[in-house]
């Protein structure tokens, strides 16, 4: 008995199919990071993304039918990076120094990144703009980052770990504002910037136990004499 024949199937075709969508989806996004970040989201347009794609604007709108909703798709995919500096802090880490860390671990990643960091530079000065469609992204993702950190100082601050004068809310505001400072001027001149140097700079300067003590820091012990 021969065996039975063996079916093409459309599921294979369909997996197929699914899987150039995405890397076409993929690629659109790529795109859209470089021009939005270039250009801004008011200027670019969704035949000048299409063009760049390869694509037609038909082509285009059937992935994306807006370029808010494009936008949103460039957004959500940074949000979704290896290391988002802004998204809710893991449960249960509960210590403030974590937070900072986490911080640090963020700026780092952030200078490996010049297109990303180009396009949020970009996005969140044109998102001042009320009725910019990307304004109520960053207007919650600063009040949420700003609630984190202050929680985090707070923290610190009761733990006798942060110098006395500093209030949580106000060094929050400032290390965020900081940061995004850094991103402007190393996107600017990214030889003359180190990132995470200055942001530990000024974190050390508010504490009163450094986040990651160097060995050298201590004197070290010494044998006991028999």
């Amino acid at each position: 008995m021969g065996e039975p024949a063996r079916s093409t199937g459309a599921s294979g075709t369909t997996r197929g199919g699914y899987a150039k969508g995405d890397a076409r989806r993929e690629l659109i996004d790529d795109v859209a990071t470089e021009i939005f970040g270039t250009q801004g989201f008011r200027a670019a347009t969704m035949l000048q993304i299409a063009a760049a794609c390869g694509i037609s604007r038909t082509g285009l709108l059937h992935h994306f039918p807006t370029k808010e909703s494009l936008l949103e798709a460039v957004l959500a995919r940074r949000d979704r990076g290896p290391a988002d500096p802004d998204g809710p802090a893991p449960a249960g880490s509960g210590d403030g120094r974590d937070m900072l860390l986490r911080l640090l671990s963020v700026v780092e990643h952030n200078a490996t990144q010049p297109r990303i960091v180009n396009l949020f530079s970009v996005l969140s000065a044109e998102a001042g703009d009320r009725t910019h469609p990307a304004h109520d992204y960053f207007s919650h993702r600063y009040s949420r980052l700003r609630a984190e950190l202050e929680q985090a100082l707070t923290h610190l601050a009761c733990t006798g770990e942060l110098v006395p004068g500093n209030d949580p809310r106000a060094l929050a505001v400032e290390i965020i504002a900081l940061m995004d400072g850094l991103q402007v001027q190393w996107v600017l001149a990214p030889d003359e910037i180190d990132m995470v140097a200055v942001l530990r700079h000024r974190l050390a300067a508010a504490l009163t136990v450094p986040l990651d003590p160097s060995p050298f820091d201590h004197p070290p012990a010494t044998k006991e004499q028999g």
